[in-house]
């Protein structure tokens, strides 16, 4: 309890000048959504998705569309020049993968994936992949 009042005193008296943490640029991912300065990698790498999960769910997502031969989805495959997609097929995919992931890739975001691996690294590397 003296201790309770001292401290109190103390602070009382005490002026410290308080200031919001900074937080680096590239920790600021997604729409508002912060990482605190002080986690680890390990928390930041946690919240992102295994690069090997995202493939072999982009690898079935593309092998399930109607256009494609299954057998010729590799992973360095582009979805023109290997798939034989056109411009519109290709945004039905970048659609599909959408609902696969749950999230909404932006329309300048969209326009690069055009092969598999573009895709892999792109939602790995989102912070609102699931």
């Amino acid at each position: 309890m003296a201790a309770a009042a001292a401290r109190n005193a103390v602070l009382r008296h005490l002026r410290v000048q308080v200031q919001a943490p900074v937080r680096p640029f590239n920790l600021l991912l997604g729409r508002g959504r912060y990482f605190s300065s002080s986690s680890s990698s390990d928390e930041i790498k946690g919240s992102f998705l295994d690069k090997s999960e995202v493939s072999d769910r982009i690898i079935s997502v593309v092998k399930n569309f109607q256009k494609v031969d299954p057998s010729k989805v590799t992973p360095n495959a582009h979805f023109q020049n290997d798939l034989g997609l056109d411009s519109l097929d290709t945004v039905e995919i970048v659609m599909a993968l959408e609902e696969e992931f749950g999230f909404e890739i932006p329309d300048n975001e969209a326009d690069k994936i055009n092969t598999i691996n573009l895709a892999v690294d792109f939602i790995a590397s989102h912070p609102q992949a699931k």
